[in-house]
Formats: C-alpha cells, sequence, structure tokens
C-alpha cells in the first residue's frame, strides 16, 4: 500500500492533464445521458414560447460577440429550433456591431437549413442596427422605419413577413440573448416598462446576478443561465445541442479534479501519519 502510494504521490502531472482532456472530449463522441433538471426561470422562459399559438411574430434580438459565442450560440440555437418547432414567425435582429455574421449563422442553420422555412415568408434577418437604446426605443415608434431594409439589403416592402409589423405591438413576445450591453438590461429599461411587450432573456452567467431582480420583480417573464441554463432549456424542448454536450464535458471535467483533490489529499495525511509513527 506505501509503495503505492508513494507512486502516486510522484505521478507525473502529465497523466493528469491527459485525463481531463479525455474526460472534456468524450461527451463530444459518446451520449452519456446526462439530463439537467430545469429551474423555475428556465421553465418560465420554456412556458413563454410553449404558450404561443402557431404562427405568431416573434421579435429576438441576439447580442454578443465571438467571446460569448460559446455560452450564447446554444442558447440562440435553441430559440429558434422552439420557435421553428412551434411554426412561429421569426424577425431576428442584433444591435451589436461584431454580431451580424455570428447571428446570421445561426439562422441559415436552424431556419433554412434544418427546417426548411421560407425566407421573407416565416422568418427574416434584418441584421445590425447602430444606435443601441435609440434603435431599441424607435422601434417601438417604427420598425420599418428603424430597419429601411433586411441584412441583405432588401427593401422591407418586398417581405411578407414584415407587411403587418409596425412596432412592439406587432409580437406577442420579445427573446433577448445577450451578452452585455447593449442587451437585457437596456431592453428592460427602455422598451419592457415603455411599451409592455412581455420580454424573456438568456444571458452570459456573469450578467444574470444583475439581471435576477428583473425576473424576481415580474420585468423578465424568463431567464437563461448561461451554458448551464441553456442545457436546462434544451432538456424541456428535448432536443439535445450544443449545450448538455458542453456541460457533459464540463461535468467529467470537473469529476476528474475533484476526484485527484480527494486522492492528493489522502495521500499526504497518510504519508503523514506515517511520517509520525
Amino acid at each position: 500500500m506505501s509503495r503505492f502510494l508513494s507512486r502516486f504521490e510522484k505521478l507525473d502531472r502529465r497523466w493528469i492533464f491527459l485525463l481531463i482532456a479525455l474526460a472534456v472530449t468524450l461527451p463530444l463522441f459518446v451520449d452519456l445521458g446526462m439530463s439537467p433538471s430545469s429551474t423555475p426561470p428556465v421553465r418560465d422562459f420554456y412556458n413563454q414560447i410553449e404558450r404561443l399559438p402557431e404562427r405568431s411574430l416573434v421579435l429576438c434580438s441576439f447580442d454578443y460577440d465571438p467571446g460569448g459565442k460559446a455560452e450564447l450560440s446554444p442558447m440562440a440555437y435553441a430559440v429558434l429550433r422552439h420557435l421553428m418547432s412551434k411554426n412561429c414567425r421569426v424577425v431576428v435582429i442584433t444591435l451589436w456591431s461584431t454580431g451580424p455574421g455570428l447571428v446570421e449563422e445561426v439562422v441559415n442553420d436552424v431556419c433554412r437549413d434544418e427546417f426548411h422555412r421560407q425566407y421573407g415568408l416565416d422568418y427574416c434577418y434584418l441584421g445590425f442596427k447602430e444606435g443601441r437604446e435609440a434603435v431599441m426605443v424607435g422601434m417601438g415608434r417604427s420598425i420599418r422605419e428603424t430597419f429601411p431594409r433586411d441584412h441583405y439589403q432588401t427593401p422591407i416592402g418586398q417581405l411578407p413577413i414584415m407587411s403587418d409589423v409596425q412596432n412592439y405591438s406587432s409580437f406577442p413576445l420579445l427573446v433577448n440573448i445577450s451578452s452585455g450591453y447593449p442587451g437585457t438590461k437596456e431592453y428592460v429599461q427602455y422598451v419592457e416598462s415603455r411599451f409592455a411587450i412581455p420580454l424573456i432573456s438568456g444571458a452570459s452567467a456573469v450578467s444574470v446576478p444583475e439581471y435576477a431582480a428583473y425576473y424576481t420583480s415580474g420585468q423578465l417573464r424568463g431567464l437563461l443561465t448561461g451554458i448551464t441554463g441553456a442545457a436546462e432549456y434544451e432538456t424541456l424542448i428535448n432536443r439535445k445541442g450544443l449545450a448538455m454536450i458542453a456541460m457533459g464535458g464540463q461535468t467529467m471535467g470537473h469529476l476528474i479534479i475533484i476526484f485527484f483533490i480527494l486522492a492528493g489529499n489522502l495521500v499526504y495525511f497518510v504519508n503523514r501519519r506515517g511520517k509520525a509513527r
């Protein structure tokens, strides 16, 4: 036993790195069957979309950059899949100058390639508009004036999905996936309180402590917290995606780290007791 403990104490750290690498990558190839239980904010987020009538028109504002892609793109994918499965119509915008390409990829992957919806009839992507809070308020007056053309420079009047759209009152729900400013906080302050449109949010984990107060007060009708919230949401829509895969790798990595912490402490105390004797 002492020989084993001595060898374990001198274990080359590269073996630890290898085990962690294997643990993190394993869920990419093997379904570990991990399904996180949902929390009330996530269930409320899900229920807001689930209650929408068929062919409802939903406004989605996806506001993040490449730095937030790993955490927030899984949310955006899950939201669009949920909306498409409900046969809702979707209008997507972004208020981040670094977001148009990322958001376009998500929209095309889900709406066009996965669900084979028709652009301009079932969904459209209006793209980026500079102005931050001014754009948010401007859409409350007229979305047509704020976004006269879509991301592909097609006049709004040529898109059937936009024929009856005037302002926020044309949408029963606003979905915001946000990595910071401008994002959820500004939508609560400038849009939800002024135009009374139901708002649900998915945000990076570091931002959620601030947004939790908005959920508690009812200004946010639902809230997803980082990759954990995205994984819970994927479980509710019964659609495994990037979040559940990421959570599997994260969980396995944590288990390996915890094992070596416990084992290292055990070896230390056993060796100390042996030296004392």
